[in-house]
């Protein structure tokens, strides 16, 4: 593992860079449905985060503008390639995220996260709000954070 770099923006290489990501862990690993895992809010209006070993792109979320609730965001698709779990990359990207989302004044953040995953988010402040659900085939919780 070289050094490596973070990347936040909504430009279209770190769109691409992230589905790649995504494409890798989502859909090739997890078998999720390609018209599941890239929706409407994958474009030039979502924020991506985006860990870069090199020209390799081996961690990404997304972050999006709840449509509930103006001062809410919603931080999801978090993704790390299989060689690079345990190092924290998957917490970077997410991390790089909630900074963005609280300099900007947003109050609170929502995760939709696999039910496999919430203790990685519960780790970061996040608590589990109401009960599971199915979303794409697979057991989900919602979890939320306050944001300072």
């Amino acid at each position: 593992m070289g050094s490596l770099k973070l990347q936040v923006g909504n430009q279209p290489y770190l769109l691409a860079a992230s589905s790649y990501v995504r494409m890798n862990v989502f859909v090739l690993e997890r078998s999720i449905k390609l018209v599941d895992e890239f929706d409407e809010h994958d474009g030039k209006n979502t924020t991506y985060a985006v860990l870069f070993d090199g020209k390799l792109p081996v961690a990404t979320a997304r972050l999006m503008q709840s449509k509930t609730d103006i001062l809410s965001v919603r931080i999801g698709r978090v993704a790390t390639l299989k060689q690079y779990r345990g190092q924290k990359c998957g917490s970077q990207v997410f991390q790089a995220l909630e900074k963005m989302a609280t300099k900007s004044n947003y109050k609170k953040a929502i995760v939709h996260a696999e039910l496999t995953a919430a203790e990685f988010y519960e780790k970061l402040g996040f608590a589990r709000c109401g009960k599971a659900y199915q979303e794409d085939e697979t057991e989900c919780i919602t979890l939320t954070k306050t944001l300072d």
